[in-house]
């Protein structure tokens, strides 16, 4: 049976939803993790889930611990980690509580930690492929999820990572449009090439709060107004989940 991580987790630690949870502080060679792991069963299947920006959102995006994060469900022998994330939209008709199976990112930070490979063994480079970095067979069981849930869904886009914590001016905004990016967040580029470095298949859904600052016809984003469709729309992320972990299970 598969063994799951979870990156984000909003509303995953639900008595409800995790069966038999238990958390447990772990450390390794890259410091600790966001979060304490919470350790339980959804749908029959071992999960293990990390709040990426820590219990009460205490951790600013450049300051996540990518790697122990990842190193951490690696140590667990999850075969698969299945992320979450809120995004601004790039695109109109990416609207509000819409949900999105990404399929490539736009690495657009600065000063994050970006790979496991801090040296090379001698003549033995380590260079991953990157060329499609979120794994086509999770992707494929969000999207059946999300089909069979009746949730509004597009079935790839193009995330751009920035740094944060600030959000963007609208001439970036502009910018990223231009490069061709469909949605806009502060967390998954560093995270998804470090799955793919330690091998483990990985896939995010992320769900649309605003419009980021490019439309003109309306205030830019804030972030009580993420807050309040994140909170109005949690459900469907967490619904989705759980339904494509019964299909993993």
């Amino acid at each position: 049976m598969a063994v799951i991580g979870i990156i984000g987790g909003s509303g995953l630690d639900n008595p409800d939803i995790i069966k038999n949870a238990k958390d447990t502080k772990v450390t390794n060679k890259w410091g600790e993790p966001s979060s304490p792991i919470k350790s339980g069963t959804i749908a029959g299947a071992e999960v293990h889930i990390i709040g990426r920006h820590g219990r009460e959102h205490t951790i600013p995006p450049t300051f996540v611990n990518n790697r122990a994060n990842i190193q951490a469900l690696k140590d667990l022998g999850c075969d698969y980690i299945l992320a979450t994330t809120a995004v601004g939209s790039l695109r109109e008709e990416i609207d509000r509580g819409h949900l999105v199976i990404i399929d490539q990112f736009i690495d657009f930070t600065r000063n994050r930690a970006l790979t496991f490979h801090e040296t090379f063994e001698p003549h033995a480079p380590a260079h991953t492929p990157m060329a499609d970095p979120f794994d086509n067979f999770l992707r494929e069981k969000m999207m059946t999820s999300c089909a069979e849930l009746g949730i509004r869904t597009h079935d790839k886009g193009t995330v751009v990572t920035i740094e944060g914590p600030r959000f963007s001016t609208r001439a970036e905004s502009h910018m990223f449009r231009a490069w061709g990016a469909d949605i806009i967040n502060m967390s998954t580029a560093p995270e998804a090439a470090l799955a793919n470095e330690a091998g483990i298949p990985y896939a995010a859904v992320a769900m649309s709060t605003d419009y980021d600052c490019w439309k003109t016809d309306e205030e830019p984003v804030t972030w009580d107004d993420i807050l309040k469709i994140f909170q109005e729309n949690a459900e469907k992320v967490t619904s989705m989940l759980v339904k494509t972990i019964e299909q993993l299970s």
